[in-house]
């Protein structure tokens, strides 16, 4: 059976990620570093080229397609936006670690979102409305390879909710340039919800 192959690819670095904050959907653009490492990474590794691209809005995503991948349709999905940290947005750790707020909030679990923000349930919802759309969209498009640009968050919960083998999504950690690639098909993913994660990307140079 056809399989298509994806490749969950986390944005580069940006200043806020430098400096340790909680950057979700605050819109800020690859610093020069981020570039710099993105570029490098090109060279050093291998991005094979790529029918589509599927991305979220967010400006770091779309920079980071731009400097990956070029004469590639991309298509931007609202689904694949980091998570909302409220009030927590735009702040570090470390300047918040001491509050009651975010005391409660380091609990975790799917419905403890910090205040005026997202729930870890809303956040797996939407992973699942993301994956399903570019899945569907590549089968019906005829699309056999894609990148999915996105957030180390989202890339860890996709994978552990949908991703075989079976793993926490703390098991899923991507650094910034590089993620993993998934093969599924159509059976795989109309029975089960399921793709296979087949290893790191990109790929080490031989």
């Amino acid at each position: 059976m056809k399989g298509y192959r994806l490749q969950f690819i986390r944005h580069g670095i940006t200043q806020g990620n430098l400096d340790g904050k909680y950057i979700g959907l605050t819109d800020e653009g690859l610093c020069s570093r981020g570039r710099e490492e993105l570029m490098a990474k090109k060279q050093e590794m291998i991005y094979p080229h790529v029918e589509r691209i599927y991305t979220s809005p967010l400006k770091r995503c779309r920079e980071t397609a731009e400097l990956l991948y070029t004469d590639c349709t991309m298509r931007l999905v609202p689904e694949l936006r980091e998570m909302n940290f409220g009030d927590f947005e735009n702040r570090r750790a470390l300047d918040i670690m001491d509050t009651p707020e975010y005391k409660e909030f380091m609990k975790g679990g799917l419905d403890n979102p910090p205040p005026n923000g997202e729930s870890m349930r809303d956040v797996v919802e939407r992973c699942y409305w993301a994956a399903d759309f570019i899945i569907n969209d590549m089968m019906e498009k005829g699309v056999d390879t894609a990148a999915v640009i996105t957030h180390g968050g989202i890339i860890m919960n996709m994978l552990s909710c949908f991703g075989l083998p079976k793993a926490a999504p703390m098991n899923w950690p991507s650094d910034f340039g590089e993620g993993y690639e998934v093969l599924v098909t159509a059976d795989m993913w109309q029975r089960s919800n399921a793709f296979e994660i087949r290893g790191k990307f990109p790929y080490l140079k031989d």
